[in-house]
């Protein structure tokens, strides 16, 4: 499973890459979803690579992240008893469409910030960066 994030923000930006991170549910920098591994999922990856960051996500990661940033619909938080339950339904079905579990983890700036938001990894923050999305997403939460 891929934890993508979004860096940049859309300001100048051509309309089908736009529309790719509309379809991705990225709509605002510092937003966090976790989509499954597949050929159409890394196409848009590759498309909007520009503005996001991604990689393969472990499940510790995964089960602080639901924890700690994940909402129920209504912004409603999640009880800590149910996280499990939640993170393995995700790792399951390798997608968020779980009961009330909104798909969106709202993340904010990183601490430390970042290095570079107009360069690829590793000089700077943007594409795929592996199993350094872990850490990225510890200094996000």
């Amino acid at each position: 499973m891929f934890a993508v994030v979004r860096v940049r923000g859309t300001v100048g930006v051509r309309k089908d890459i736009a529309d790719t991170l509309k379809m991705l549910r990225l709509n605002s920098p510092n937003h966090c979803v976790v989509l499954p591994e597949g050929e159409l999922t890394r196409g848009m990856l590759i498309k909007a690579q520009k503005f996001i960051t991604w990689g393969e996500i472990k499940p510790e990661m995964l089960q602080k992240l639901v924890e700690n940033k994940g909402r129920l619909k209504g912004n409603k938080p999640i009880e800590k008893s149910k996280v499990k339950g939640y993170v393995d339904e995700i790792t399951k079905t390798s997608t968020l469409k779980v009961n009330d579990l909104v798909p969106v983890f709202r993340l904010g700036p990183p601490l430390k910030g970042y290095r570079a938001t107009k360069l690829s990894f590793p000089k700077g923050d943007l594409g795929y960066r592996k199993d350094k999305i872990n850490d990225l997403i510890e200094r996000m939460i």
